[in-house]
């Protein structure tokens, strides 16, 4: 039973974070491609200090929650769930050391002038922004794998008992 509740919560939180970056991925960040600069620094700003206690606490139970699963299971499945738990990780440390020092700039650009070299600082959050997507991603995937062979293996147990049952 224990193994059914981490499970279910590896998905939940694996998968939450995986939605909330590939939606910054696909809409936000994009978004602010097309809005004038102070626009787009004024609302980055504002938008990092809201996501920062959410993500944050995702990202913690995702990889806890994945790494517990890695020491519950057994075989194939402890090394995939070690491996998202790895995965989510990544995302945290790319997150901690690649967009937050650049969210830091933006933050003070929005409130002064950005420098004239701005733009490869912003291409490089975007670029940490997709790896950490990606990654977070994979680890949603993992999960999903696992939970499936997981009710594989429990339809086939079930299956094989019912014939030695009858």
């Amino acid at each position: 039973m224990p193994i059914r509740l981490v499970t279910g919560l590896a998905l939940l939180s694996t998968g939450l974070l995986a939605g909330a970056f590939g939606y910054g991925a696909v809409n936000v960040a994009t978004t602010f491609n097309v809005v004038p600069l102070d626009v787009r620094l004024t609302f980055h700003s504002a938008l990092m200090q809201m996501n920062g206690p959410v993500m944050q606490t995702t990202m913690a139970l995702a990889a806890l929650s994945s790494l517990v699963l890695s020491v519950l299971a057994r075989g194939t499945h402890r090394y995939l769930s070690g491996a998202a738990g790895v995965l989510v990780v990544a995302s945290f440390l790319i997150t901690r050391f690649g967009n937050v020092p650049i969210n830091g700039q933006i933050k003070v650009w929005a409130v002064t002038t950005p420098p004239a070299d701005y733009a490869p600082h912003l291409q490089r959050w975007e670029t940490f922004n997709i790896v950490r997507t990606l990654t977070a991603l994979v680890a949603f995937v993992l999960v999903i794998v696992i939970a499936t062979l997981v009710t594989r293996s429990r339809q086939a147990e079930r299956e094989h008992a019912l014939p030695a049952a009858a």
